[in-house]
């Protein structure tokens, strides 16, 4: 290993949507990783770390993405229920936001949803084209998020034509034949099934590539041994009891970290550990403080050494779009309990978004078909127990699940008295974590929202105030609590465009088209324009001012 620089260490976050550790790296440690074509991160697994038993606080996209950019649990912070704009405590933060307080260049390419309007301190740029090679200075460290989409559940289930343009760079043989790929048993054995996920792990293949392509500018530009690069999924595969769901296949994601100026790769850790350390674990190995309100825990220090997170790994599903519901489950190294607040509902109840994919069609049809059997008096066979409880009208108020010797959880354990203990001490543990960091999960959402928003308003950022020093610097201050204040000396454009609806659902910043610099220390006097505002996260930003001008 290189000693270093001895300066900041740089970051890069490669991350996609929705899937499991079916990576060739996890051959052995995931069931159906065994077919995986994924040179690339086999390749940065082989000189970093990988988390064997990583997973998402959350098994959908938002809620999880709020709890990695925060370090908190969603559940406590009130980033629970998909898509929604909360307010979190004035201490929280986005993770960029503390880099750039540290003199970081920080960007996102592209994707948000964060479950809060991205505020303009947050990145430096956050655009389709966000890169670190246009940081102004080539010596400044930079924090650089890139967020793939070609795994996400809905290009699966695309046209022949518009999968065929989304692969069109994929060799023959390294395409999946739907007849071999593996299905896991609460799925049906049936075409659309095979042909769904043969077409997952194609995307995984083309994903790979995507993020060969990154490590490779990395070392084009001599990076490499100075960057921490960790490659994380948000939450698990989009299938039918996997996303969506508070299951080991809704939950269990990749995750490898290199750092090879630091850390001696070729290692795999079994310790249980949350996505949402990788916010505490990023500043703890750039040398910078982690805030105590942080939830989550680094995984390494400074120095590259590993820090065990726990024992327990938390989380939970809350609403999903239209589906009302609320679990809450605990994972240790072998086991994971699960407690449903609401057991008289479906755990697949209808999700518009969803229910249009074909897998959940036919599991729907299979539904169907069963009922009508019943009318006629036959025997239901279109579908097995398990199947049955993965669409049935009900679950159970627990469940428990051995991981280690049922990776599918087939089996629950939960009323077996030879593992009473067991579900006792997790159960305790779910408890205690509640009660340490608070649940507003059974707490009514408009209730909620109310508290956030009163009368449907939304709460608008304090202005910043301006004081001139007697050399003319310039000192801002802003009385709301949380705030940040950036600054720019980009004028404001005559007609700034407007969000789309989608864009406003993910929280995309303001497309003004200016620069908004974090201010940190007094700016310079200057003869030149500025402008300042303040963002508080889950409120507006504030109206801006004009800095005073030298000599006026």
């Amino acid at each position: 290993m290189s000693g270093g620089t001895g300066r900041r260490p740089n970051i890069v976050w490669i991350s996609t949507h929705d899937i499991n550790p079916d990576l060739g790296c996890y051959r052995g440690v995931w069931p159906g990783a065994d077919v995986a074509t994924t040179p690339n991160l086999d390749r940065l697994a082989a000189e970093g770390v990988r988390f064997d038993q990583a997973f998402a606080t959350t098994p959908v996209c938002a809620p999880s993405r709020s709890a990695i950019m925060t370090g908190c649990f969603p559940t406590a912070i009130g980033t629970h229920h998909m898509r929604s704009k909360a307010v979190p405590p004035p201490e929280v933060r986005l993770l960029s936001e503390y880099f750039r307080m540290a003199g970081y260049y920080a960007t996102n390419n592209v994707f948000t949803d964060f479950q809060v309007e991205v505020p303009g301190t947050a990145f430096d740029a956050c655009t389709p084209s966000a890169h670190w090679r246009d940081r102004p200075d080539p010596e400044q460290p930079f924090f650089a998020a890139f967020h793939g989409m070609v795994t996400h559940e809905s290009q699966i289930y695309v046209s022949d034509d518009a999968f065929a343009e989304i692969t069109v760079g994929l060799a023959a043989e390294d395409r999946h034949d739907p007849d071999s790929v593996p299905v896991p048993p609460y799925h049906l054995d049936t075409d659309v099934f095979r042909t769904a996920w043969a077409r997952y792990h194609d995307l995984v293949t083309v994903m790979d590539a995507w993020a060969g392509n990154l490590l490779r500018q990395l070392d084009e530009d001599g990076l490499a041994d100075d960057t921490i690069v960790v490659f994380w999924s948000d939450h698990g595969a989009g299938f039918p009891r996997a996303k969506r769901w508070a299951t080991e296949a809704g939950l269990r994601v990749p995750v490898i970290v290199r750092w090879p100026a630091r850390i001696e790769g070729g290692r795999a850790r079994t310790d249980v550990v949350h996505l949402a350390d990788l916010a505490p674990t990023m500043l703890r190995m750039a040398g910078l403080e982690v805030p105590a309100h942080m939830h989550a825990k680094p995984l390494f220090d400074a120095a590259g050494r590993d820090l065990e997170q726990g024992e327990y790994a938390f989380g939970g599903r809350d609403r999903m779009d239209e589906q009302h519901d609320c679990s809450r489950t605990v994972r240790d190294r072998r086991y994971r309990y699960v407690r449903h607040r609401h057991p008289d509902r479906s755990p697949m109840q209808y999700q518009h978004f969803a229910d249009r994919f074909p897998t959940w069609r036919q599991l729907r049809e299979h539904v169907n078909e069963e009922a009508r059997q019943r009318a006629a008096g036959e025997r239901p066979d279109r579908l097995t127990a398990l199947q049955r409880r993965v669409t049935g009208p009900y679950k159970p108020e627990e469940e428990l699940y051995d991981i280690a010797e049922d990776p599918h959880e087939t089996r629950d354990l939960a009323g077996d008295p030879a593992h009473a203990e067991t579900l006792a001490r997790l159960a305790g543990a779910l408890d205690d974590w509640t009660e340490r960091f608070g649940d507003l999960g059974p707490m009514d959402e408009d209730e909620l929202i109310a508290t956030w928003r009163p009368g449907g308003r939304w709460r608008i950022t304090g202005p910043p105030a301006a004081e001139t020093d007697a050399d003319g610097a310039v000192r801002l201050s802003c009385v709301t609590p949380g705030a940040l204040i950036a600054w720019t000396a980009d004028p404001p454009l005559v007609s700034a465009p407007r969000r789309s609806r989608q864009q406003r659902i993910n929280g995309d910043p303001e497309p003004d088209g200016r620069h908004w610099r974090l201010f940190t220390d007094p700016l310079p006097a200057s003869d030149a324009p500025r402008w300042a505002r303040a963002w508080r996260l889950g409120f507006r930003g504030s109206e801006e001012i004009p800095l005073p001008v030298l000599g006026h």
